[in-house]
């Protein structure tokens, strides 16, 4: 195949492009013999076949953000599918399956507009992934869609730049299993358990209570947040430990004022008897 394509280029590129009369149009290269015009003019093409295939397809991955009447989702939540949401299995019954994470229709009922703009971003082709986005998503809470000609080839690995996406990245979160995806934009990464097809699993549930944590907290910049959690080894137990000394802490100074006001009441009260 790589052949082939090779073979195509060359012969695209023997002589150079001509105008409708079928007269050469000059280049930088007209100016040089031929074979050496021909030679460049091949390494041109090739350089450009591997540039589009290495690189996102557009510099702008999404339109620009909604503007009034519509409502813009204030912090924007980009998601990997293969291992997150969904996982491949394969049976000589019934071929290649995806399986649902547990917890999934809840997860996206709770992150999706207006409190996050969701967005799949994922290794798989558009072909294998948007059929299976359409099945996990009937009511529509995933407003975009990014696949692997979106994304960035680089080192054997297809990254998502999150520099491409078009959006304040103060307000986004990208959620993968696999931290090399997103190793250009690491202090927007929250690492997810890569899930292989464990029915027990509780981890979506679990995200979906951190991500509306920080929504309700009208947190300014996601990333000093991330980058705490991201510090720990299993970062839902601690959120659940903070959660806890949070609504600790809240009950203890509930208390406190209620005692205030009880005895300011009590005082209120003797002075008026006297």
């Amino acid at each position: 195949m790589a052949a082939r394509m090779m073979s195509r280029v060359l012969c695209r590129n023997r002589r150079p492009f001509e105008d409708a009369d079928g007269n050469p149009i000059e280049d930088e290269y007209s100016k040089y013999n031929v074979i050496y015009a021909y030679l460049m003019r091949t390494y041109r093409e090739i350089f450009f076949q591997v540039k589009i295939t290495q690189e996102p397809s557009r510099s702008k991955l999404l339109p620009d953000p909604l503007t009034y009447p519509y409502i813009q989702p204030p912090y924007t939540l980009v998601i990997e599918l293969t291992d997150v949401l969904l996982h491949p299995e394969w049976t000589y019954k019934s071929g290649w399956r995806f399986k649902k994470r547990p917890g999934i229709d809840y997860f996206l009922r709770t992150v999706g507009p207006p409190t996050f703009e969701v967005v799949i971003f994922t290794k798989e082709s558009g072909m294998t992934a948007d059929p299976l986005i359409t099945n996990i998503d009937p009511e529509n809470f995933i407003m975009y869609r990014l696949y692997r000609d979106a994304t960035r080839y680089q080192d054997g690995e297809h990254i998502k730049d999150l520099n491409c996406l078009n959006r304040d990245l103060s307000r986004v979160i990208m959620v993968d299993w696999n931290k090399d995806a997103y190793k250009l934009n690491a202090e927007n990464g929250f690492n997810i358990n890569k899930w292989t097809g464990d029915m027990n699993d509780t981890a979506l549930g679990e995200l979906a209570e951190f991500l509306r944590a920080i929504a309700v907290s009208k947190v300014d910049d996601v990333r000093p947040v991330l980058k705490y959690y991201s510090q720990f080894d299993n970062p839902m137990e601690k959120f659940h430990e903070n959660q806890r000394k949070l609504k600790e802490e809240q009950e203890r100074q509930f208390q406190a004022q209620q005692s205030r006001e009880s005895k300011n009441m009590t005082s209120i009260w003797n002075k008026f008897k006297r």
